[in-house]
């Protein structure tokens, strides 16, 4: 099992969302994160007075999938949460020694 970590932009959420449960990965966590990459935040403009926006708001998913649907896992974040543009986000893939859902006990893959 892997568990696979995406900083995307908070517009392409529902994209994404959809693209994961059309592969029966319907159970994802989201979290409300800022940081930034290379570009070191934005400068904006509002009433004429530029201001710099150091950290940007982005969403981080996570989501703990089988080996052998990681590949196509990564495919669909990347594919439906790229714009094309700086800042679309990353992808990190670590591995799961073991997961277990508390209401039945399940232990291992089954417990995905």
């Amino acid at each position: 099992m892997k568990k696979i970590e995406a900083i995307i932009r908070p517009e392409r959420l529902e994209i994404v969302r959809k693209a994961l449960e059309e592969l029966s990965y319907p159970g994802v966590t989201i979290f409300e994160v800022k940081g930034h990459g290379k570009q070191k935040g934005i400068t904006q403009q509002w009433r004429g007075q530029e201001y710099r926006i150091d950290f940007i708001p982005k969403l981080k998913i996570e989501i703990v999938v089988l080996d052998e649907d990681v590949p196509k896992t990564l495919n669909a974040i990347a594919r439906n949460a790229k714009t094309g543009e700086m800042g679309d986000g990353k992808i990190f893939i670590l591995p799961v020694e073991g997961a277990i859902r508390i209401r039945t006990g399940e232990e291992g893959e089954r417990a995905i």
